[in-house]
């Protein structure tokens, strides 16, 4: 099968019309159409339902799709590592929860571009199991995601130790109080989010439901939310201490003991590991910034009503 007609097939796919495909890959909608009539005739199948509304896959078309998407991807990783000649350059494609990329990402970033500025570095923030699926269908190279992921084609590595914390408005009552009577709202991330997770599980082992939801799909959203009184949420403490309105809520320890959870690098197992991604690991490893955090030993349940003051969050050696 030809490459090129592959990922055409591919383009038309995701875009869902000859149109849009055209677009993405910069050429005219008659070199797309003529591309797909081959590859159907080709193959003896139709790969593409045409209606009103655009094209959507047929069952032949969608078992395809994976294919297209591993041969391209395959291509990619050979092309790279064939040009692998050690010098950091070329790019790079990294995914982050959305705390982690607020909090911090931006110093491991800047420490890595000043040291490599010769690499083309495309940052996708999501929940953990979007991130997980594009870093396993090679549209990721690396992604920081909450742990614990078990998954036999994927590399596993600690970065950061992040406390949960209930947060909530600092004029606003005891929010515990509000949970068990079921009168809260809690302010989470959209569905896939490891901390969403969490919060209901811990929320329903303690009693409290039911409870409504709010989605949303940044930190400032949630955060300022909170801030307003619309309702809870929980959060790593480290994005809480460096919001710009954290006189505006209130933080309390999860009862009845803290919650720690481990940010990963993952990366596929099979994948080249390009200079680009080595270098990348290095920089996040290094322990002169901050890098790395470590639970501390003694946490202690705040009172309601009372807020966490800012502290700077101990360092490990990698």
């Amino acid at each position: 099968m030809d490459p090129t007609a592959l990922a055409t097939f591919a383009a038309v796919a995701r875009r869902g019309s000859v149109s849009a495909a055209a677009l993405e890959l910069h050429t005219v909608q008659s070199n797309v159409t003529t591309r797909l009539k081959q590859l159907e005739a080709d193959l003896g199948v139709s790969l593409f339902l045409r209606h009103s509304r655009g094209m959507s896959l047929t069952d032949a078309g969608t078992r395809l799709l994976g294919y297209a998407q591993r041969l391209a991807a395959l291509s990619d990783e050979a092309l790279s590592a064939v040009r692998d000649d050690g010098l950091v350059r070329g790019s790079l494609r990294i995914g982050s929860m959305e705390t982690t990329a607020a909090v911090r990402l931006p110093a491991v970033l800047g420490r890595f571009h000043r040291a490599h500025p010769d690499v083309q570095l495309e940052v996708r923030t999501g929940p953990t199991a979007e991130l997980l699926e594009h870093v396993l269908a090679h549209r990721l190279d690396t992604a920081l995601v909450a742990g614990p992921v078990d998954h036999p084609d994927l590399l596993t590595e600690p970065v950061f130790h992040e406390e949960l914390v209930l947060v909530s408005a600092s004029d606003a009552g005891e929010p515990e109080a509000q949970l068990r009577d079921g009168g809260l709202t809690v302010i989470v991330f959209r569905q896939g989010c490891s901390y969403r997770q969490r919060l209901e599980a811990h929320f329903a082992a303690s009693g409290w439901l039911p409870f409504r939801r709010l989605e949303f799909g940044t930190l400032e959203g949630v955060l300022g939310c909170v801030g307003a009184g619309v309702g809870v949420s929980v959060l790593p403490r480290s994005a809480v201490e460096t919001y710009r309105g954290r006189d505006d809520l209130r933080v309390s320890t999860l009862a009845p003991k803290p919650m720690w959870v481990e940010t990963l690098l993952v990366r596929r197992r099979d994948a080249h590991a390009g200079a680009p991604l080595r270098a990348f690991g290095d920089v996040i490893r290094q322990d002169d910034a901050s890098a790395l955090s470590r639970p501390r030993s003694k946490t202690r349940r705040r009172a309601p009503g009372t807020s966490s003051p800012s502290r700077r969050p101990a360092t490990r050696r990698a």
